[in-house]
């Protein structure tokens, strides 16, 4: 029985250490289907059902100083490798895609909650509020939702079982169509040349300056220094219901993210590897606090996860005949909201090895707008709910 904070956050770094190292080491096909992220959830969250550890005085202490500080050092980390510029070079139809997707996910969310809200907990708003940010950025984007609305740790399992389940099916989906894009554009008369010009406007080097003890050392100095501002900041500011001292700080700590990516800082790769073991640990405590007894109701998430893709879908067709917009630009646009960074590029690829840039870039798009977009949604759900 772990009754230490030092060694209860020693195994929760290892055990995401381990996962890591796994799937970079084996390449089994298990990480294919469930990111390292997502089993780090679970495995946690069993150990955590199990009584590995007690919730003592230390531990709840080390819980909410590592969470509460290292979330904004993660956000700003995160939001640095976005820089706005290259994204705008995308053009105006491929970010008209983008944004039409965003707006057709957060419909799904907001019909789908009128619908089904009664099913629900009362407090549900809060966790398809978090799982929005996740569909229209990514993970780290989730858990800025998750703090700023003060979604208690338990319900997090919802909300990585809707993104994991529902999600594989989405990517396989979209995988699938593929090779029936000429047939899909020519339904919706698209215009091809597009992509091809845009192909040759994107700077595709790697202007990245390479990872040292030097860059490393300042990327967390700075990023913890970001964390301390904003949590002061946002005590001076005002507040309302929803704009609660949380809020704020992930807020901050977005828009310094988005200021700072168009700077010489963005071109350092040390905030990547960073942000990714910040957002790890910040998973690994979550779960730590989680319970499997307290998923009774995962099959009807579920279900709803996949009426939001529905009705996604169903918009995302409408807006092709209306827009004319092709089967690569609406299946990558919207797996840079639902799936971000991680799989984006690899819908892009499937089309042709010259259009994975596209995917990166609308990807780290769904970074900068995740987290605003996510917790307007969550406010119109609340009213739903209410």
């Amino acid at each position: 029985m772990i009754e230490t904070a030092f060694t209860y956050l020693t195994v929760l770094i290892f055990i995401a250490s381990l996962l890591v190292y796994l799937e970079h080491k084996t390449h089994t096909k298990l990480f294919e289907y469930l990111p390292p992220i997502v089993i780090l959830y679970f495995s946690v969250m069993s150990l955590s059902t199990l009584g590995l550890w007690q919730s003592t005085d230390a531990i709840k202490e080390s819980y909410n100083a590592f969470k509460s500080n290292l979330l904004p050092a993660m956000i700003f980390l995160m939001l640095l490798q976005a820089d706005i510029r290259k994204i705008l070079k995308l053009g105006r139809k491929i970010l008209l895609t983008f944004f039409l997707a965003s707006l057709s996910i957060s419909l799904g969310f907001i019909i789908m909650f009128a619908l089904m809200h009664h099913f629900f907990d009362p407090e549900a708003w809060k966790a398809f509020g978090a799982l929005s940010g996740s569909w229209m950025g990514g993970m780290g984007n989730m858990v800025a939702i998750q703090n700023a609305l003060v979604l208690p740790d338990s319900q997090m399992g919802y909300v990585l079982l809707i993104d994991s389940i529902d999600y594989a099916v989405w990517v396989m989906i979209l995988l699938a169509l593929v090779p029936f894009a000429p047939k899909f554009n020519r339904w919706s008369r698209s215009d091809a040349s597009i992509l091809d010009s845009l192909t040759t406007k994107l700077d595709q080097s790697n202007d990245n300056k390479p990872i040292d003890f030097v860059s490393l050392f300042m990327m967390l100095g700075l990023s913890l220094m970001i964390s301390v501002l904003t949590q002061q900041l946002a005590m001076l500011l005002p507040m309302s219901n929803f704009l609660t001292p949380a809020t704020w700080v992930v807020i901050l700590a977005t828009l310094a993210g988005i200021f700072f990516g168009m700077t010489p800082l963005s071109r350092n790769a040390s905030a990547s590897p960073i942000a990714n073991i910040m957002l790890y640990l910040i998973v690994a405590l979550i779960a730590s606090r989680a319970d499997f007894k307290e998923l009774a109701e995962a099959p009807i998430y579920i279900v709803s996860g996949f009426m939001i893709i529905l009705i996604h879908a169903l918009f995302m067709v409408l807006f092709s005949k209306l827009f004319r917009l092709d089967l690569f630009s609406i299946g990558v646009a919207s797996l840079a909201n639902i799936g971000g960074v991680a799989s984006a590029p690899i819908l892009a690829g499937a089309y042709h090895r010259a259009l994975i840039p596209i995917g990166v870039l609308m990807a780290m798009m769904g970074y900068i707008i995740g987290t605003f977009v996510g917790l307007g949604v969550a406010h119109i759900l609340r009213i739903i709910a209410s």
